[in-house]
This record gives structure tokens, sequence and C-alpha cells, in this order.
């Protein structure tokens, strides 16, 4: 008798210690969630992939992020919660990086992908001249973050990586922006000369001299070469010339005719529908957010509840599926709208449509899965849109 209260006792003990280790990570797990959803609801823009693990008498806090707010709060809250624990909670960028945190794209236009390596899915592009935040690395690979704040992984060979202090000095010192659609740089100031590499619309270079009608310039390798005056502009003169209209925006759209669309691009090269929109708006100096499922997120609401006489060109048109009782709003396409019922989009390559049903480039199917308008133009350095002026990456001050 006296060993079966034995053995009653240690499982009734066990039962409670049991559900207190079971309340106190539900406790931890609860929190954590909760943090995520303030500081990280979109893991394409911000890292918090932190988890909670039992041990003896304590529980461990194990992942890794790059929102320091985000961990400091986690680890309040617990604390307020009386919870014991054990922060191994990696906080990035990785020291293993040391100083060189920051880069530079040394191509003219270099792959992003979704994983580390070159098998994974295109997730974006970047343009030479693009500075990037550098998190942590993997073989042949670094996760990075962009001025638009997409996070994905970049070949090592497409960036230079810096100090902080270098890469200041190269953020403030001047630039050229090449304006032409395509092109290349050269040896020598003279087109006839070898060419140093491709170049496409919106990439930037360092100025270090002239020479007849050529810049000299150097890439962040620290090649030097020679571009054509009338291929580029000196890049805060274009800036400052940077008061955009409706009309500018489609104008920019118009020059992309017919290029072909691609999974991820964002260049001259090929794009895909959301990269045609935001290097149009670049290009016009305007920084957008990468996929059409965040730019919608983004702008003011153009009312279009009795039609689309309120739109104006430069507005984005987006589509995709309505929410319904059991299936939530999916955006997945983006567009430019002309005017008179005409929009220019990147589905197959850049074309324009309409959604006047008399139009001979009538697109039933996108007059059916329209979801709403938003205005851009008014909305700079605002409602989640920046200026490339005041964007702090290419201030220099991320």
């Amino acid at each position: 008798m006296k060993t079966t209260r034995l053995i009653f006792l240690y499982f009734f003990i066990s039962c409670v210690y049991l559900n207190a280790q079971e309340v106190t990570m539900n406790a931890a797990t609860r929190v954590i969630e909760e943090i995520k959803n303030q500081y990280a609801p979109d893991n394409r823009t911000a890292i918090f992939e932190i988890g909670a693990n039992k041990n003896a008498e304590r529980f461990t806090l194990s992942g890794e992020t790059n929102i320091p707010e985000a961990k400091q709060e986690l680890l309040n809250k617990l604390k307020k919660l009386n919870l014991s624990f054990t922060d191994e909670i990696n906080l990035l960028p990785g020291k293993s990086l040391g100083d060189k945190i920051y880069g530079v794209v040394n191509l003219s236009v270099e792959n992003i992908r979704s994983n580390p390596n070159d098998r994974a899915e295109l997730a974006t592009q970047v343009l030479l001249g693009t500075p990037i935040k550098i998190f942590k690395k993997a073989p042949e690979y670094y996760l990075v973050q962009t001025p638009d704040n997409y996070i994905a992984w970049i070949s090592e060979t497409g960036i230079v990586r810096m100090t902080k202090s270098r890469f200041y000095d190269w953020m403030k010192s001047e630039k050229i922006i090449f304006t032409k659609e395509f092109g290349f740089s050269y040896s020598q100031p003279n087109e006839l000369s070898q060419r140093v590499s491709d170049l496409v619309a919106g990439n930037l270079l360092l100025v270090i001299g002239e020479e007849n009608n050529f810049f000299k310039v150097k890439y962040p390798d620290n090649r030097i070469a020679y571009i054509e005056k009338s291929n580029c502009e000196l890049f805060n003169s274009w800036l400052e010339k940077r008061n955009t209209t409706g009309e500018d925006i489609v104008a920019t759209a118009k020059l992309f005719m017919g290029i072909p669309y691609l999974w991820g691009g964002t260049s001259v090269k090929g794009m895909d529908c959301s990269g045609f929109t935001k290097t149009v708006y670049f290009l016009n100096g305007i920084v957008l957010s990468r996929d059409a499922s965040q730019q919608v997120n983004t702008g003011i609401l153009v009312d279009t509840k009795n039609g689309f006489d309120n739109l104006r060109a430069g507005d984005l048109l987006f589509f995709g599926s309505q929410a319904t009782d059991s299936t939530k709003e999916r955006v997945t396409h983006v567009g430019i709208y002309i005017g008179d019922l005409r929009f220019i989009h990147d589905s197959g390559m850049v074309k324009i449509n309409s959604l006047d049903k008399s139009a001979a480039d009538f697109s039933e199917f996108r007059l059916t899965h329209f979801i709403r308008a938003k205005r851009i133009l008014n909305s700079i350095d605002k409602n989640g849109i920046s200026s490339i002026k005041g964007n702090k990456f290419y201030m220099g001050e991320m």
C-alpha cells in the first residue's frame, strides 16, 4: 500500500511539473507570436524566426532576428511574466561578418534568390550601385536587405562588402545614373575600345573625371571605365529634377514595351509585373515595395466603387481574387494606369490593355479580377513609399 501511495505521489508531482512546463511554454509561444506580428508580420522584409525549447527547469529561446527592439521587447515581456529562460537568440548582422556588414552591387543586374543556391527561386533583382545591408553568410551567398526592405540571398560575386566608413564615403560621393535603357562602359573614352561591362537604366557608378564626351567612372570593385555622357546624368542633378507627374510615369513605362516577362525580374533584361512598376517608379526617383501584394498596401486609395472616372495617369491598378467567406483576398498582379481606361503592365511582356469593353485591346480577365487602385505620387515619403532622396539606404544611414 505504501509503495502504491509513493507511485501515486510521484505521478501527481510529475503531472503538476509537466503541466507547469506546458503553461510556461504556451505563455512564451504566445508572447513570441505577439512580438512577431507587431515587428515582423511580413517575412519578406523582416527577420524574426525565434522559438522556445524545453529543458530541465528553464526554457531556451533560440533563433535569429534583425530587429534589436523586437528582441528586447520579447525579453522584457517574458521577464514580466516571471518566466525563467536562457537567451540564445542571434541578433543579425552576425558577428562572423566583422565590420563589413554593408555592400554595393557590382554587376549591371544581380539576381537575388529565395535560398542560398543557384537553383533557388529568383526572388528579385538589384541594379549596379544599389546599397545593401548584409545579415549573414552561407557558402557563396549572403543574406541581404535591399532599399525596398526585401530580404533574400545574393551571390558573393555580385557585391562588394564594405565597412561603414567606406560605405558612407561611397554613398556620399558624386555618381552618375545610367539613363539609357541598355548600353556599355568602355576601357577608354572611345566606344570602339574594350567593353568593361554592360549597363542598364538605373545603374549607379562613382564619377572620378571627365574626358571628351565621356564620364570616367569607378565600379565598387575599383574597375575604371568610361561612359558616354549622352547615356547618363550626374545622379544628384538627376534627383533634383525629379518632380514626377503621372505623365512622366507613363512615358517611362512605355520605354519598356515588349520587354519579356521574367519572374523576379526588375530590369530591362526582364521583369515581372511588380518588377515593372517598381523599375518605372525608380527611374522617376521613387522606391516602391517589391511585390504587388506589398505595393497594394501603400499609397492612397482611389475610389473606384462607381467606375474608373477618378483614376489618373500613373495610378497603380491591382488585380487578383476578392475575399470570400472562406478565402482571403489575393493580390497577384499590378499595372499602371495610362488614361482613357487603358493600362500598361507586364503579362507575358510589357503591353497595353483596356478596361473598356468596346476597345480592341480590352481584357475581360483583368476587368473581372480588378481589386483596387492606389495613387502613389501623393504619397512620397509617407504611406509606405519613399523617394530615393529620403531612403535611408541611399542616404548611407541604414
